[in-house]
């Protein structure tokens, strides 16, 4: 409501106005070309942040700028997701304030920003400002934007008819989500660490000796002699090309950990200095933050000729004479805050969350540019940023704490940063950092798994069996399967003879799902949409599912549940309405639109099949490198259905150009006929590989 003119003149002498201070009451609305109201701005602002004094000897000036902000319209029926990473319990984000920076510490776990947001009124809101974001949701029914420093208020929004339309617009806005080679779509085993080539051999032969697919292992940091030598301790790493050629042929490839950080007194420290090619205060001073000196400071790949350096060292140093197959970017936020830093693109306070996509693009890039199509890209990193899954990238929750509070609020952090536009998210599985767990520790109920043969490993942490096996039943289900973090073993025998068929049981389901997942995979490089998906994205009309933070489809077909609860041994699943399903474990099928109480002993994560839906499954293979026939194919009836079968070469971009098998597969509900189209996909009779389940 307006004031009298005195009034807003007073309030505006000692509150605001002067130029750029005053709020502009510029309304847009956004529509639909049937004209339904998607989204209504109604104010936005620029108002100049306060200059430091004149930076003394020649220092950077301040990047004062102006601190833009925008008040959308919130409907009280409005629910919103994405926004990158957050590690607080949440899905439906309505009334809470997101803090859109990269935060390692933030509590519950790293934030990581991508300005990304979902609304389940049918668009996409893309928040065009790199620098810190905050972004209140519902409040008083608007939702306000409000970003540290810019130049503009810029935004895209994106409609779609369905949830992928919007992905297909973020896509063609941000990039392409490439496939990953397929060998990435199995199991990565890792540790912090395995500090030797022995260790490394070791585990390889473990899986091998016990017939159970692995195809990545881990060769994480502290490899080096110093940091930023770019070499591999030499005591401990004697010969790395006669490993990676032993472990490639047992079907079993290498993941490489390479820090961005360079110590003064290695052999490119004072070159990356002259150039000032490393992150720095306004004086030009390297920044090692809060870091001992033997870490260093960061390099500025936001450089370009930095950029192609660092690569060229990577590809000279690791991948040409040792053969190392897939690299691990840590440290990308980057690690020592930049607020008070300068990149070479300008200030980390105005370009505070890009550094992940110019690091990641660094080695993606390079590797396309030196290597061309021969030779897919995975990349794991810590932080992410509009764009950043063009990279051929996969992102992970951080280093979170193994407890199951963790496990509990790690699914909807990934459930939110899957529904960023970033399909390619995992978790260490079971957790990266052990919490304190006290002498006298006894579980809230007794220990599902006896942890009695696993005292070596797990100590005093009785329900920690427990909890990995229950994180990486969950893990099973994810885009890709990782365990990792500090334990002394990590393996899936190291803990217990009651855990370690749980676990192999689940590692080679993950396997027979391979042909399913590797074509969702396929449908995200097609779309950009992700495959691993809350709720709301395929039940947009079923209003029951707007906050359920614990299920999640998995594709088209399988509604995954997993239990977060130490000792629990049933679960409340909820089933969406407008469709049948069946229980993946018992063929029964169930009405939609219901809770039930699912079963679930310690070697069952609740699973469901969505009615209407064709799953394709594998033979077994101890590696996702080997040629997998189908061993069978699901249909399970309720509507009609349709799925593509995709499959090529699993390490090449020859896809992009075409070169692949496509098969479609189809179920007609009326005539109760399955068909396949296209490619061949097996030659045995259909019926020795088509089931039709309930029949």
């Amino acid at each position: 409501m307006p004031l009298d003119e005195l009034n807003q003149s007073l309030r505006d002498h000692y509150f605001g106005g002067g130029a750029g201070n005053r709020r502009n009451d510029d309304t847009v609305s956004v529509t639909t070309a049937s004209a339904k109201t998607l989204l209504t701005m109604r104010n936005w602002s620029m108002v100049p942040n306060r200059a430091e004094p004149e930076a003394p000897n020649g220092a950077k000036p301040n990047d004062a700028g102006s601190r833009v902000s925008a008040i959308f319209d919130s409907p009280a029926d409005e629910h919103y997701y994405g926004l990158g990473q957050q590690q607080q319990g949440i899905l439906d984000l309505r009334d809470h304030r997101i803090n859109c920076w990269h935060d390692y510490s933030a509590i519950g776990g790293e934030n990581v920003c991508v300005p990304f947001m979902i609304s389940s009124r049918g668009y996409g809101l893309v928040w065009d400002n790199p620098s810190k974001t905050t972004v209140d949701l519902g409040f008083n029914q608007r939702n306000v934007w409000s970003s540290e420093i810019g130049d503009r208020v810029s935004f895209f929004v994106i409609q779609g008819d369905n949830i992928d339309d919007i992905y297909k617009g973020y896509r063609q806005l941000t990039g392409i989500t490439h496939l990953l080679p397929r060998a990435t779509y199995g199991y990565i085993q890792s540790k912090a660490i395995y500090p030797t080539q022995d260790q490394i051999m070791a585990v390889a032969k473990g899986y091998r000796d016990r017939q159970l697919p692995l195809d990545v292992v881990v060769v994480d940091f502290l490899n080096m002699t110093r940091q930023g030598e770019l070499d591999l301790d030499p005591a401990r790493w004697p010969d790395p090309a006669a490993m990676n050629q032993r472990l490639h042929s047992m079907g079993i490839g290498t993941l490489l950990s390479v820090w961005p950080h360079f110590s003064a007194g290695t052999r490119y420290f004072d070159m990356l200095r002259q150039k000032g090619w490393l992150i720095h205060t306004a004086d030009g001073t390297p920044d090692i933050g809060e870091f001992k000196d033997v870490i260093g400071p960061n390099i500025d790949t936001t450089n370009p000729e930095a950029a192609k350096w660092w690569w060229e060292a990577i590809r000279d140093r690791y991948i040409k004479p040792y053969n190392f197959d897939y690299l691990w970017l840590d440290e990308t936020e980057p690690d020592i805050d930049p607020a008070k830093d300068f990149f070479f693109v300008g200030s980390g306070t105005r370009y505070y969350n890009v550094y992940p996509l110019f690091h990641t693009a660094s080695v993606y890039e390079g590797f396309r540019r030196d290597f061309g199509d021969s030779k897919r890209v995975m990349i794991l990193a810590r932080a992410a940023y509009l764009g950043a899954q063009r990279n051929g990238t996969v992102f992970w929750s951080s280093d979170i704490l193994s407890t199951w509070d963790m496990l509990k609020r790690s699914i909807p952090a990934g459930l939110n940063f899957t529904a960023t536009g970033m399909p390619y998210w995992d978790t260490d599985i079971a957790g990266f950092f052990s919490p304190q767990i006290p002498a006298n520790y006894k579980a809230a109920h007794a220990p599902l798994v006896d942890p009695s043969d696993a005292r070596d490993n797990v100590d005093n942490y009785e329900d920690y069996p427990e909890l990995f096996v229950r994180w990486f039943e969950w893990g099973a289900f994810q885009p890709v399967m990782r365990a990792h973090g500090e334990r002394k073993h990590n393996e899936v025998w190291a803990y217990g003879k009651q855990a370690e068929p749980i676990l192999a049981k689940y590692l080679r389901l993950r396997y027979q799902l391979l042909p399913y997942t590797y074509s969702l995979a396929y449908g995200s490089y097609q779309t950009g949409a992700p495959f691993t998906r809350a709720l709301f994205m395929d039940f947009p009309n079923d209003s029951n599912v707007f906050n359920i933070p614990d299920e999640y489809m998995f594709g088209p077909a399988l509604l995954v549940a997993p239990v977060s609860d130490q000792g629990a041994t049933h679960r409340s699943v909820y089933l969406p309405a407008g469709c049948d399903w069946y229980n993946y474990w018992t063929n029964e099928r169930l009405k939609g639109g219901q809770t039930i109480t699912a079963d679930a002993p310690i070697d069952t994560i609740p699973l469901f099949v969505r009615a209407g839906s064709i799953i394709p499954l594998g033979a077994a293979v101890l590696s996702a490198q080997q040629k997998q026939d189908i061993a069978s194919v699901r249909v399970y009836p309720g509507a009609d259905a349709s799925f593509t079968l995709f499959s090529d070469d699993g390490n090449t971009y020859a896809y992009e150009k075409g070169v692949s098998s496509i098969t479609t597969l189809s179920w007609n509900e009326a005539t109760h006929q399955f068909k396949h189209d296209g490619a061949a996909a097996w030659t045995s009779p259909d019926k020795s590989i088509v089931e039709i389940v309930g029949r």
